[in-house]
């Protein structure tokens, strides 16, 4: 039997697409997602402001926590496949842009991962409330591996520095 890893994936999405709003393109992708493993819990889809490129629409952003025999590497390009699949394009569109779809890795049990095709804690997870809220509903004791912190940790510091 091959050994099953636990991860969280943070899903996104701000266009419409042929699935239907933004929130449909999350539920497509959760649908594609359980052909890679058992999934064990999706967040609630929560409505965001987008942080970086002010100019396009709010954001639906959601959680997952997924049980897998893949490999890390193997995981993120099949989580990459998914957005290609779905119509995600990433040429020709601003960088943090407007997106159908953005499926993104960011924890794979405690691994800590650091080469050019993947970066595992997601680098950018303590600075992002749009992924840690729906994360700390699912998942609030998953301890980051470098830092010690939880997840609900990470969370109350970002909500701590709010203005």
């Amino acid at each position: 039997m091959p050994e099953l890893h636990n991860t969280a994936v943070a899903l996104g999405s701000n266009l419409p697409s042929k699935f239907g709003a933004p929130a449909d393109n999350l539920r497509e992708a959760i649908a594609r997602i359980t052909t890679l493993g058992q999934v064990k819990a999706v967040s609630s889809f929560l409505t965001t402001a987008p942080e970086i490129y002010a100019a396009q629409p709010n954001f639906v952003n959601a959680a997952l926590l997924l049980e897998t025999a893949l490999p890390p590497l193997e995981l993120m390009r099949a989580l990459l496949a998914i957005e290609l699949a779905m119509g995600r394009v990433r040429t020709g569109v601003p960088p943090k842009g407007p997106r159908l779809i953005d499926l993104d890795l960011i924890f794979y049990d405690d691994a800590i991962i650091d080469s050019p095709d993947l970066t595992l804690p997601h680098p950018a997870l303590a600075s992002r409330r749009f992924v840690l809220a729906p994360l700390a509903e699912i998942a609030p004791k998953w301890l980051h591996p470098q830092t010690g912190l939880t997840v609900a940790d990470m969370l109350d510091a970002l909500r701590s520095t709010a203005p």
